[in-house]
């Protein structure tokens, strides 16, 4: 797999981007591109010619994955691509979190509050002593809870328990007693069949 990244830049910026890769690179004048992140990770420059500006490294709301062809038939993955490189015009503000609230197109417009469900809101005291039950009963033990509460109570309810889980024998079901229709209800006499059935 590749190393990939996205990176978004204003549009002045991408148009002197444009021109450098598609002139020869010693007839324009934005002769380097070269990008420098400080001791974060998270925030950096992004150097074109001999301006300067400012970056950010964003994390995307979810994956995208890129794909490339050589036939313009079969397609092949090159790389998931979770985060972004956002470039930013020299007055304006860093952003202030590290995800990125919307994705690449139009319909993730502020995918993680329109697309995905909320985080629980958990007590941390309540996830701590289900993992010490857990951790218990995963090396034999029982739960704390239940031997804190009585043992006469507690086998009580857990004979309860297997009684409920337990399926009560099936009696074999019998067919009802239909009374006889069509034109031979009132013959005396059947067919001449010994083997022919009596319930159609």
């Amino acid at each position: 797999m590749e190393e990939q990244f996205i990176l978004r830049v204003p549009p002045s910026i991408a148009e002197r981007i444009d021109r450098l890769l598609s002139e020869n690179a010693s007839s324009s004048e934005d002769k380097s591109l070269d990008l420098v992140f400080s001791e974060d990770g998270r925030t950096g420059t992004f150097v074109i010619g001999n301006d300067r500006f400012p970056a950010s490294l964003l994390d995307l709301p979810s994956v995208v994955e890129s794909y490339k062809t050589y036939d313009d038939s079969a397609l092949v993955k090159t790389a998931d691509v979770g985060q972004m490189i956002m470039v930013r015009e020299p007055g304006d503000a860093s952003p202030d979190v590290v995800e990125y609230r919307h994705g690449l197109t139009p319909p993730m417009r502020d995918a993680r509050k329109r697309r995905f469900r909320r985080e629980p809101d958990l007590n941390p005291e309540l996830v701590q002593r289900v993992e010490k039950d857990l951790v218990n009963i995963m090396s034999g033990g029982t739960v704390e809870s239940l031997d804190a509460e009585g043992n006469g109570q507690g086998e009580a309810v857990d004979e309860d328990a297997r009684n409920a889980n337990k399926k009560a024998p099936t009696a074999p079901a019998t067919k009802p007693e239909v009374p006889g229709t069509g034109g031979n209800a009132g013959e005396a006499y059947g067919s001449d069949s010994d083997d022919s059935d009596d319930s159609m």
